[in-house]
């Protein structure tokens, strides 16, 4: 099948199988089976080629284009997890206490977190007070967002409840400077919790509760990658939170 693509563009520039041949350095007849039988010539000679027309390559010869490969593990994987109930409650407090210029909580309730480290506010006051910046958005009781979420995995009403509780949990801190509290009413399809260019991030599955669904562990990068994304992620739903009165 002739390249029409290729013919045009030979057309456009005022470029014969001779003169473009001769312009890189081939056979004309090479040129000739191009555009005449549609054949395809190597990555090099079809980068002089498309140079020399001012065209992009894959435009002419879109049979070149190579999907990226996909990486075997990210950079910025630590671990993962098969499900957070297979994570001890010190592995979360040791992530906040290394926490130094940010830390970042992004739940509907979490409250396994004060349930099982019962001073997990003292650690949260303690970062602060040493000028950590702290922000904590947990979901709001009574938004559509968070009632779906209780049908979805069997909870009933029952998320709301808890959703109410860690906002009790939390409201100690509100007069704590560099900490902020906000409730936030979106669609949550990751919980978050960060310490500087630490996170763990514990997936939603839709039926299943959120203690077994997958955590998987960042570390961040110079490239950003994974960790950038779930972090933008939280700015965006932070941007929508509501702040929580003292």
């Amino acid at each position: 099948m002739a390249n029409e693509r290729l013919r045009a563009a030979m057309a456009a520039g005022g470029w014969t199988h001779d003169t473009l041949a001769q312009e890189i350095g081939i056979d004309p007849k090479s040129v000739e089976r191009w555009v005449n039988k549609g054949r395809t010539p190597r990555q090099r000679t079809a980068l002089l080629a498309s140079e020399a027309l001012g065209e992009d390559i894959h435009a002419l010869w879109p049979a070149l284009r190579q999907p990226r490969k996909a990486r075997a593990i990210s950079p910025d994987l630590v671990a993962l997890y098969a499900q957070r109930a297979d994570l001890p409650i010190a592995v979360y407090a040791e992530l906040f206490a290394q926490a130094h210029e940010q830390m970042e909580v992004l739940v509907y309730a979490g409250v396994f977190l004060h349930e099982g480290y019962p001073r997990l506010n003292e650690l949260i006051k303690e970062r602060a007070t040493a000028g950590c910046r702290v922000r904590i958005a947990v979901g709001k009781a009574d938004s559509e967002a968070v009632q779906q979420r209780g049908r979805e995995e069997r909870f009933g009403h029952g998320i709301e409840f808890r959703c109410r509780l860690a906002l009790l949990h939390y409201r100690p801190l509100l007069s704590v400077p560099g900490v902020q509290i906000r409730t936030h009413s979106t669609t949550l399809y990751n919980s978050i919790y960060r310490a500087d260019d630490q996170m763990l991030v514990n997936g939603h599955v839709f039926g299943v509760n959120a203690y077994g669904a997958p955590v998987w562990q960042l570390r961040r990068t110079e490239t950003g990658g994974l960790f950038d994304t779930y972090a933008s992620s939280f700015d965006a739903v932070w941007s929508t939170a509501q702040p929580v009165e003292d």
